[in-house]
């Protein structure tokens, strides 16, 4: 029986990234495929049974599968330079739960899967939770089949060379009665457990949030040949967008808004840009204020492009409306886990897409400093530990 330590330590130099620190997994990339081959033996070797479903998602099976079936697991993509633990900890813990149960002997009422999702992140596809959203429906097929990486691949070309058939993704109902309850362990992404006190949580919801992107166009030129007054440059703008995108959402009370990604277009050091494309992520509990908070940084960025004799685009690529967890389910949880605090989070997760159809709970584990999407994400063993006993009593509790 291995620990959840011994598990994410067997995977510690999988996709480590040299240039930003930390991993970097993006969905079918090699890092990520070995990942997905580590879990299937890792399942394998317990005695499930694994089958990956027309979307990409792996199954391992403890049990017949079975409509109504009680579902764990998590993703094992990352963002680019990421922790070790966003992700994986909630698989590793789940491989961990599936031993501590079979040396309890259970006596198991229904079956119970693991579930690995694809393309958790959206850094490769731009599209957050993309596995979940084709499963449920929450994404048009089409659209998804047609996202395209910063290679100009698209995900259908992508899938197609890893094994999929692009005519058989999409809405799964099937697969998705199969989940009769959804429970996703994830390291917390905030401070919220604090340094001391209790390592586990029970979540209670997930903020409305979104991805958007801003195109600034101005015109293109030579560095040297072109006089400061005689510009219309892109890159100017987008510097004050970035700046009002953070004083914006500094004015609304939790509100959070970010532009983590900024490409401008063609990208030559002296070169004017033509063109510049940032993506911006805004996050609100109110749905509404998190609408207006978008129009208040359109309309600013709008202003701002006027100014420096450019324009901008507004196109929204993703968004999660305000996610809370089923009550009885998070109820009974909280009954197997007497004193585990409750925790609203931020972060999305693949729990938060399946909330709307089925019902969904998640587990936080202790992060000591708060810091996650970053090399210095962290969980101590003992917090690991502890993560999967909970897990276990949960499942067990449930099953």
């Amino acid at each position: 029986m291995e620990t959840v330590n011994q598990l994410l330590d067997s995977i510690k130099d999988v996709g480590r990234d040299a240039v930003r620190g930390g991993y970097s997994r993006a969905v079918y990339s090699t890092p990520e495929l070995d990942l997905r081959q580590w879990f299937i033996e890792q399942a394998q070797q317990r005695g499930l049974d694994v089958e990956t479903d027309r979307n990409g998602i792996i199954w391992a099976w403890w049990g017949k599968p079975q409509d109504g079936a009680l579902v764990t697991g998590s993703h094992l993509d990352s963002v680019p330079g990421g922790g070790a633990f966003d992700g994986p900890l909630g698989v590793a813990s789940a491989l961990a739960a599936v031993d501590i149960l079979k040396s309890r002997s259970l006596n198991r009422g229904r079956s119970l899967a693991i579930t690995v999702f694809p393309e958790e992140e959206g850094s490769r596809f731009g599209v957050a939770c993309l596995g979940s959203r084709i499963l449920t429906g929450a994404i048009h097929v089409d659209k998804a089949l047609n996202l395209r990486d910063v290679d100009g691949d698209t995900f259908a070309d992508v899938a197609r060379s890893r094994g999929l058939d692009p005519r058989y993704v999409g809405h799964d109902p099937e697969a998705l009665a199969r989940i009769g309850d959804f429970v996703e362990l994830h390291v917390e992404q905030g401070k919220g457990l604090g340094q001391s006190g209790p390592a586990i949580a029970v979540g209670s919801s997930i903020l409305g949030h979104g991805r958007w992107k801003l195109s600034v166009s101005g015109q293109g030129n030579h560095a040297g040949t072109t006089l400061m007054a005689d510009r219309a440059d892109p890159m100017v703008a987008a510097a004050q967008i970035v700046v009002a995108v953070r004083d914006t959402a500094a004015r609304q009370p939790d509100a959070r808004a970010t532009v983590g990604r900024l490409t401008p277009v063609p990208g030559g050091t002296n070169v004017i840009a033509s063109r510049v494309d940032l993506w911006l992520d805004a996050r609100h509990p109110d749905d509404a204020v998190t609408a207006q908070l978008i129009e208040s940084i359109y309309a600013a960025a709008r202003e701002i492009a006027a100014s420096e004799g450019c324009t901008v685009t507004l196109t929204e690529e993703s968004y999660s409306d305000t996610v809370h967890f089923d009550p009885g389910l998070s109820r009974r949880i909280a009954e197997l886990l007497p004193g585990a605090p409750v925790l609203a989070t931020g972060a999305g997760h693949d729990a938060g897409v399946l909330a709307g159809h089925v019902p969904s709970a998640m587990l936080f584990v202790r992060n000591p400093s708060g810091i996650s999407h970053s090399p210095e994400e962290y969980v101590a063993d003992e917090d690991a530990s502890a993560g999967a006993v909970a897990l276990a009593d949960v499942l067990e509790g449930l099953l």
